[in-house]
């Protein structure tokens, strides 16, 4: 590494701290700044407590630590980085805290040093014009906690120059990150993306839509994601979360997703700004910790089955992927099940599918020859629906489309016994519809299991305003007898999951669009920055575009919302026949792999 030796942070709590360390642990010389002894006190305690948790999981010798602790010089006052190669503050984001502080550094560092900001949302344009050296000022933000994400953002303005931005890059490939090189755009790309989504799951908690529990298990089972968006802004803290998205309104086209929920302005206003002050969606065991203890929101156990109906003979009806799953589902956890599809090829395959599932699971010693045996036992097949006329619950697994589905209800509804239940599977489609096709919209309900069935744990309960109590008992407890996860939520497109996930995934596609950045470093972003499972476009090529188009129409048509209009490149992909890996072909080739 060529110029950069010496390095500067000004502010040391959690995310200065641990810029620090990731500097140190990497042989560079570091000094520490803060505004006065207590505070630099309290920075240098960040450090050694991050570093001794460090020794104590056998993750960093105890003599590498006093190494990297003897790089680190802690100092009062910017004028001690007078010598320093690069210096890069982690201050509170206020904007004029952060100029003040760049006109300081412009005034005491050498003319050749170059001034990283490490800001989340702000303008690194607006933070450079307060100093006479704006070509030497670029933003470098790191994701926290800074020692574990792989993640760095490198924020170059108009007119930062091109060394500058090379050296950046050159020492982040030092520290061992990952660095993706962006314009000065608000949010940059995974504030950008992450931020639309978890304001809209503040929304739906302040609609009571759908309680902070059920929205947090919802994406973390049904998408992997390895924190529920509630419990994430409980992380990052309410004030700070408030603060980046007012930014991004104000500075990324007054969006109105990005518009602060009202909620979230409430909260940061009573003091409940989560972990850090140990109260905010959910309550914690004292401030700081992360453990979460019962408050009066949290749901009583075993009231979500109340009024359940006895159920123990299921008809399932379709013949695809997911009608195989469910199937699965059902006869392995011990319910008789009636399956119908339109004809006795259809049957025929779906109870080969079915067998192949079951012979892979004894294979690798998870069910034994009589246990599968016995679950091919439980299933009945037919091509007649009339057999379905005294099961207690009905799943269809039909295709996505409104007037098969209705046509469906209304048969079920002329040859099913009373009280029984009668459920759709779909992900997208009102369950409405599909109630009102009968003359027992009581009894109806959606019941959107996941693909794969077998694997996935969360089932989204969908209750209409004309749903009973009792059929959403029955539901749920019949979700607590799969095994599986059920969480409720009214009857509005997307349930839980797809309202959150897709708007998302489309923001994503609006940003390739714009060329403000690549799908390579989208998909980085999100997955070492924000720890998702899958890239956004690594995913749309798994779901399908067409999918994925196809929901977001929905969405769009439903709430009407301006920023949840399709972005054109993915219709434009569709009707290209460019539908992901199904096709070879989508945001990536796949013809090859």
């Amino acid at each position: 590494m060529v110029g950069i030796n010496t390095v500067g942070v000004v502010g040391l709590g959690t995310m200065g701290a641990g810029i620090v360390e990731v500097f140190a642990r990497n042989g560079l010389n570091v000094v520490a700044v803060e505004i006065s002894d207590g505070a630099l006190d309290r920075g240098r305690a960040n450090l050694t407590g991050s570093t001794d948790r460090a020794v104590a999981k056998g993750k960093l010798a105890a003599e590498d630590r006093d190494a990297l602790l003897a790089r680190v010089d802690f100092q009062v006052g910017l004028g001690a980085l007078a010598e320093v190669d690069f210096v890069i503050e982690a201050v509170p984001e206020h904007l004029d805290l952060k100029q003040k502080i760049f006109a300081e550094l412009d005034r005491v560092c050498k003319p050749e040093a170059i001034l990283a900001t490490n800001t989340s949302s702000l303008s690194v344009t607006e933070i450079s014009v307060a100093t006479h050296r704006p070509n030497r000022v670029i933003g470098v933000h790191f994701f926290n906690p800074a020692p574990v994400m792989k993640l760095v953002e490198v924020i170059k303005t108009v007119v930062t120059a091109d060394e500058v931005v090379a050296d950046v890059e050159a020492l982040c490939a030092r520290l061992g990150k990952v660095d993706v090189t962006i314009a000065d755009r608000a949010g940059f790309i995974a504030n950008a993306l992450l931020f639309g989504y978890l304001n809209h799951a503040v929304a739906m908690v302040e609609a009571r839509y759908a309680t902070r529990e059920d929205i947090d298990a919802a994406m973390r089972l049904g998408c992997g994601l390895p924190m529920g968006p509630l419990a994430l802004m409980d992380l990052i803290g309410l004030d700070t979360a408030y603060e980046i998205l007012d930014t991004m309104y104000r500075r990324g086209g007054r969006d109105r997703r990005h518009a602060p929920a009202p909620l979230l302005k409430q909260m940061v206003t009573a003091g409940l700004l989560g972990r850090k002050s140990g109260r905010g969606f959910y309550t914690y065991e004292k401030a700081g910790s992360p453990v979460v203890v019962a408050d009066e929101l949290t749901p009583a156990e075993g009231t979500s089955v109340e009024g359940a109906r006895a159920v123990g003979t299921v008809g399932v009806v379709g013949s695809g992927t997911m009608a195989t799953g469910i199937i699965e589902v059902f006869t392995k956890a011990g319910f008789e099940v009636t399956s119908v599809t339109r004809g006795g090829e259809k049957s025929a395959k779906l109870c080969e599918a079915l067998k192949v599932n079951l012979n892979k699971s004894v294979v690798r010693g998870r069910l034994t020859e009589e246990e599968r045996d016995a679950i091919l036992n439980r299933v009945t097949w037919s091509t007649n629906l009339e057999h379905l006329s005294d099961v207690d619950m009905v799943v269809e697994a039909v295709v996505e489309e409104l007037t098969v589905k209705k046509a469906l209800f209304a048969s079920l509804d002329e040859i099913c016994k009373p009280g029984v239940v009668l459920a759709t599977t779909t992900s997208s489609l009102p369950v409405i519809e599909c109630a009102m096709a009968t003359q027992r919209p009581a009894d109806v309900v959606g019941l959107h299991f996941f693909n794969p069935a077998p694997a996935m744990k969360l089932v989204e309960v969908v209750r209409t305003i004309r749903t009973s109590s009792s059929t959403e008992a029955t539901a749920l407890a019949v979700c607590d007898r799969l095994g599986k996860h059920g969480v409720r939520c009214e009857d509005r497109s997307g349930f839980i999951v797809n309202a959150l996930l897709f708007p998302y995934l489309n923001d994503a596609v609006k940003m390739l669009e714009a060329s403000y950045a690549t799908a390579d470093d989208i998909d980085y972003a999100m997955k070492l920055g924000c720890g998702y499972p899958m890239g956004p476009f690594e995913l749309l090529d798994v779901v399908g575009l067409d999918v994925a188009l196809a929901i977001q129409r929905e969405l769009y048509l439903e709430l009407r919302e301006p920023g949840f209009s399709p972005a054109p490149l993915l219709e434009h992909l569709v009707t290209a026949g460019y539908l992901g890996r199904k096709a070879g072909r989508g945001f990536r080739d796949h013809t090859g792999r």
